[in-house]
């Protein structure tokens, strides 16, 4: 009995220990930036992080000439139906989070014990927005046509894609508004690789300013404070 009580402390122990490094490096490595690529080519293109307070999206223009989001992601795929918008946001994560936990009371252990471990799908949630608005949760930067394509690259190689090359839309009633849609996504949400790890991942594929490795939206926001 007293071995199997030493073998468990020791084991709470190691848990606690990791929980704590996690903790430790999810604060100071963020801090290390990745500075924004230098060029003189024309920068075009809008690109906007936004934030709930949690999770980090990617807002980009609807259509451009170098790709219209709206063809590969459908109007008619959310409630409204609506076709008046100016942008479009991105954001990768967990699919139990996004489609079975609408508020954080509804979180459930076995949903978040999937998520941090590798053990659940993903999912692109994007929604249409017809204006964006700067402020502490939303900051602009613009892009050349070489970083945006370099942007439309990334984000496309995490849908997931039918037989045909499309979007696979995820029918659900567990949207967030008439002016989104769910889809599924590549890759496994993990406690080293979050919402905002991706998100952050999207900022050095376009030359931007992000942190050297984040899971957290402050890591990322936090080297866009001017």
């Amino acid at each position: 009995m007293k071995s199997f009580i030493v073998r468990l402390l020791k084991i709470v122990g190691f848990i606690l220990g990791v929980v704590f490094l996690y903790v430790i490096l999810s604060l100071l490595i963020p801090m290390i930036p990745v500075r924004a690529e230098k060029t003189d080519d024309p920068k075009i293109v809008e690109l906007y992080i936004l934030t709930n307070g949690v999770h980090t999206d990617l807002v980009v223009p609807v259509k451009t000439q170098y790709i219209d989001w709206s063809a590969k992601l459908p109007y008619e795929n959310t409630n409204g139906k609506q076709t008046d918008f100016k942008y479009i946001s991105f954001g990768w994560g967990d699919k139990g989070f996004y489609l079975d936990t609408p508020t954080w009371a509804d979180l459930k252990f076995s949903t978040a014990f999937k998520a941090a471990f590798w053990l659940s799908d993903s999912a692109m949630h994007c929604t249409y927005y017809k204006t964006m608005k700067i402020g502490l949760d939303c900051k602009k930067m613009m892009l050349t046509e070489k970083q945006y394509l370099h942007l439309i690259q990334f984000i496309d190689s995490k849908f997931d894609k039918d037989a045909s090359g499309n979007y696979m839309l995820i029918k659900t009633d567990a949207v967030y508004g008439n002016n989104d849609a769910f889809y599924d996504a590549k890759g496994s949400y993990n406690f080293t690789y979050t919402c905002n790890t991706w998100a952050n991942q999207g900022l050095k594929a376009a030359g931007q300013k992000a942190a050297l490795w984040t899971p957290t939206d402050f890591g990322i926001f936090q080297h866009y404070k001017d």
